[in-house]
């Protein structure tokens, strides 16, 4: 991996790893939806106008049942999820949850494409859940009904991206990866509407909510963490391949831990570092990481 390459990947899991603190601002004034609203919607008509701007042609009506159905799993659902996990457990917490990702996506490739499962990716599974055991037990967060489930919430969110990566892979040949970032957010965009109503801003019924800040962290959050990160991550794809991308997932915990800490006050516990590394090696074990800066896919 060149230096260029690795300064990419450090600074995409920087962006991403940011986006939770984001979150945790923004969904109290917003509430979950409209968060994830506003963040999906925003992100993909930047995309939009950006490759249009570049002449490339996205293959909108030719392939829009296929963007809505991923945009929806992959980032309405999710993202409406994470920002509910984000009214009650701190940021550090979702960053290390949405690191299970791989996980799904092993158990989803494993039962959907009939990928084989090595004693390895078992290992790595069962770290994982460890992992993620240990945070929730032990945590700085005492575990309550509300909180299980907001934990529950950033487990749902890393399962949608398995299901859609495993549906990208069966129906997305031949489609481009930009198109499909920027096609899927906008389907977000289309599917998360009907639903607003579920659940109203409490900005609406208390304007002070809407502070400057609340409104600088939603544009961040779509503008930074949705369109340039998608634009920074394809960019590494086509640079350093796909395999070598898939190591931001390791690093993304490291940075929601470290922003949580520095911006929100959020304590981080011996425990839930435990935890994490637990998620973190099981991630290297599913991954196979000698095989990932060589440069070949996994699996």
């Amino acid at each position: 991996m060149r230096p260029v390459d690795l300064l990419r990947l450090l600074l995409l899991a920087a962006i991403w790893g940011s986006s939770f603190l984001f979150m945790r601002l923004v969904a109290p004034a917003l509430g979950p939806l409209l968060t994830a609203e506003l963040r999906v919607l925003l992100a993909g008509l930047t995309l939009f106008a950006w490759f249009r701007a570049v002449g490339m042609d996205m293959g909108l009506r030719a392939n829009w049942r296929f963007f809505v159905i991923v945009g929806t799993v992959n980032s309405g659902v999710p993202f409406a999820l994470f920002a509910y996990a984000a009214l009650h457990i701190p940021a550090a917490y979702s960053a290390v949850l949405n690191a299970t990702a791989p996980l799904f996506g092993v158990i989803c490739a494993a039962v959907w494409l009939c990928e084989r499962v090595t004693p390895a990716r078992v290992a790595g599974l069962a770290l994982g859940i460890t992992g993620v055991a240990v945070m929730v037990g032990v945590g700085p967060v005492q575990p309550t009904p509300q909180m299980l489930l907001a934990v529950g919430a950033g487990l749902a969110a890393p399962l949608c991206y398995g299901l859609a990566a495993t549906y990208i892979k069966l129906h997305g040949a031949g489609i481009r990866p930009g198109a499909v970032a920027a096609g899927s957010q906008l389907g977000a965009a289309l599917t998360l509407l009907p639903a607003l109503p579920l659940w109203p801003a409490p900005a609406l019924h208390n304007p002070a909510l809407l502070t400057p800040l609340v409104l600088a962290c939603i544009v961040t959050l779509a503008l930074v963490c949705g369109a340039v990160a998608y634009l920074l991550y394809f960019r590494l794809v086509e640079d350093a391949g796909p395999a070598r991308a898939l190591a931001v997932t390791l690093l993304i915990p490291v940075f929601g831990m470290g922003w949580g800490a520095l911006f929100l006050g959020e304590r981080i516990t011996p425990a839930m570092a435990a935890g994490a590394a637990c998620i973190v090696v099981g991630l290297v074990l599913l991954l196979d990481l000698r095989q990932l800066f060589r440069g070949r896919v996994p699996g």
